[in-house]
């Protein structure tokens, strides 16, 4: 039985509650001014500040255990290589760099957790449609050998079952007059600061509810770990009902005005996702090896 607050505890509790919301609202107000000010007086040389004030917002969330790097390139095993990415999340505990000096980074698909491009001028669809179409053809290789506690794990088809490809979440990261529709179905998550005449700071955020995720946790489970791939039929009992009942919805954070407080609800749906991720990927260090084997020339 769960022991009922004392009167200190419970105002101890409120006080915290009130603390942590009104900082919440501080720092979302902060974002978008800084945001708005580098885009009027810098204009189109805005790049990389807007790069940093986004960066800051994701290292406040994520666990320490992602690191986030800017200016990017993911290659997968295959050899494809996606476009600059602005800034990836990423878990570099046991997956390796392939090629990493000064800002010049390739960095595997199985390490990555999430994607996030940064816009604060006019987004062109067809840059935005190829961008994320280079990121969706990467594809995880199954080819990896592990140690577990109990086993030797041997890829190709016999390793994890609850993660056979994995994909990176995508998050775009914009001025709210700068995207529109056909730009957000690209993302799985948009960020869109908003300043207008007599209108409040707000970042509004919004998810895909579409037909590759409704918005349940099983919809997001069987997109970000079956990228491509069949899911195992034997997926089912009360943890995927769970699932099933559970939809990011339900992990909104509203002030006792009922407003979204919307940088705290995004902290803990993102989170979230990324707990279903669960990266890195079993990394397939021979998958690679071949990759690169006989093709470079001497100098």
């Amino acid at each position: 039985m769960t022991k009922e607050l004392s009167p200190e505890e419970l105002d101890r509790k409120n006080t915290m509650i009130t603390n942590v919301t009104a900082n919440y609202k501080q720092v979302e107000k902060s974002i978008v001014n800084q945001l708005y000010m580098k885009h009027d007086l810098h204009g189109t040389t805005v790049g990389s500040e807007r790069e940093v004030i986004w960066s800051q917002l994701f290292e406040m969330m994520i666990p320490k255990k992602f690191v986030i790097e800017s200016s990017v390139f993911i290659i997968d095993s295959i050899g494809r290589v996606s476009k600059e990415v602005d800034f990836a999340i990423l878990d570099e505990t046991y997956t390796p760099y392939i090629f990493r000096y000064g800002r010049i980074k390739f960095i595997p698909i199985e390490a990555i957790a999430a994607v996030i491009e940064c816009k604060s001028q006019s987004l062109k669809p067809k840059y935005i449609k190829n961008w994320a179409k280079s990121i969706k053809l990467l594809k995880t290789s199954d080819r990896s050998i592990a140690r577990f506690a109990t086993d030797i794990i041997l890829g190709e088809g016999k390793g994890v079952k609850s993660q056979k490809s994995t994909r990176p979440l995508r998050i775009l990261c914009a001025l709210r007059e700068n995207c529109n529709e056909d730009i957000k179905k690209h993302f799985d998550f948009t960020l869109l600061a908003s300043k207008g005449a007599g209108q409040e700071e707000q970042i509004e955020i919004a998810y895909r509810t579409d037909d590759e995720s409704e918005g349940t946790l099983f919809d997001w489970f069987k997109s970000l770990n079956f990228h491509d791939a069949e899911m195992d039929s034997d997926f089912s009992g009360k943890t995927i009902e769970k699932l099933k009942d559970t939809s990011l919805a339900q992990y909104e954070v509203v002030d006792n005005k009922g407003k979204n407080i919307s940088l705290l609800t995004f902290n803990f749906q993102f989170n979230q996702l990324l707990m279903l991720i669960n990266n890195p990927l079993l990394f397939p260090h021979r998958a690679y090896a071949e990759l690169f084997s006989g093709k470079g020339g001497s100098e």
